[in-house]
């Protein structure tokens, strides 16, 4: 389990969201010993997929312990994991909206 994050506030989801897609896909001018995103998005892809198991893994966990703090923690690394497989494989986050959008209807 990662450490707390203290002083959460409240945002705005997709402005968050769209900050940290841009700071992902500028990663990828990173050196690679400088950067973990670099690493993940032009190694062995693996090592990415392993981490959304494993936090997803800590996802369920969290729950299981009814930890609101920990839930959200865990959250906040799976959605960072999951917005470098979209830069990786070339997926938009408009186009990953348009795909829950469809679902809506």
């Amino acid at each position: 389990m990662g450490e707390r994050t203290e002083h959460v506030a409240d945002g705005d989801i997709g402005t968050t969201l769209s900050s940290l897609a841009t700071t992902i896909h500028n990663r990828r001018d990173a050196r690679p010993e400088e950067s973990y995103t670099k690493r993940l998005l032009d190694g062995n892809s693996d090592k990415l997929l392993s981490k959304l198991a494993e936090e997803t893994s800590e996802i369920i966990m969290a729950c299981k312990d009814n930890d609101h703090d920990h839930i959200r923690y865990e959250m906040g690394d799976l959605l960072y994991h999951l917005l470098v497989v979209c830069e990786r494989y070339g997926i938009r986050l408009d186009e990953l909206a348009g795909e829950l959008d469809a679902r809506m209807y």
